[in-house]
């Protein structure tokens, strides 16, 4: 494999972790939301799903972001009377984001970026190790 397929590779990869980033920031962002009106739902919880994507130039295959969907779980609810999206019993839905998860995954996205950009790095040494020696 040349350096080339390696650094597009590892480019691949970066990209995709950082789009997950923002979608995680996004989220973290909105996990406080709640609905303005009864029967209206709050934010519901993004997820970004991958895919392997054959790169026929390159003859490699890459990650890139399939899609970003919506997490299905349930939200919350809390108990807030006063709230002008509390239901009849005074409760509001809340966001189906939690925090704790949230943190877990951006740390998960951020290594995984860290990994491709170390692998840069090297290659890149590599390379100008190279040309050093063919000097």
């Amino acid at each position: 494999m040349d350096f080339s397929k390696t650094l597009m590779i590892s480019a691949s990869g970066m990209k995709a972790q950082s789009e997950r980033m923002r979608v995680i920031a996004e989220n973290v962002a909105n996990k406080d939301s709640l609905a303005k009106t009864p029967g209206e739902n709050p934010y519901r919880r993004k997820v970004v799903v991958f895919k392997n994507a054959l790169d026929r130039e390159l003859g490699v295959s890459r990650v890139e972001v399939a899609k970003v969907t919506r997490d299905r779980s349930d939200f919350g609810l809390e108990y807030r009377p006063g709230h002008p999206a509390a239901d009849e019993n005074g409760y509001v839905r809340t966001p189906n984001v939690h925090g704790l998860i949230e943190m877990i995954d951006m740390k998960e996205a951020q290594r995984s970026y860290e990994a491709n950009l170390n692998l840069i790095d090297a290659a890149k040494a590599m390379l100008m190790k190279t040309i050093e020696i063919l000097r």
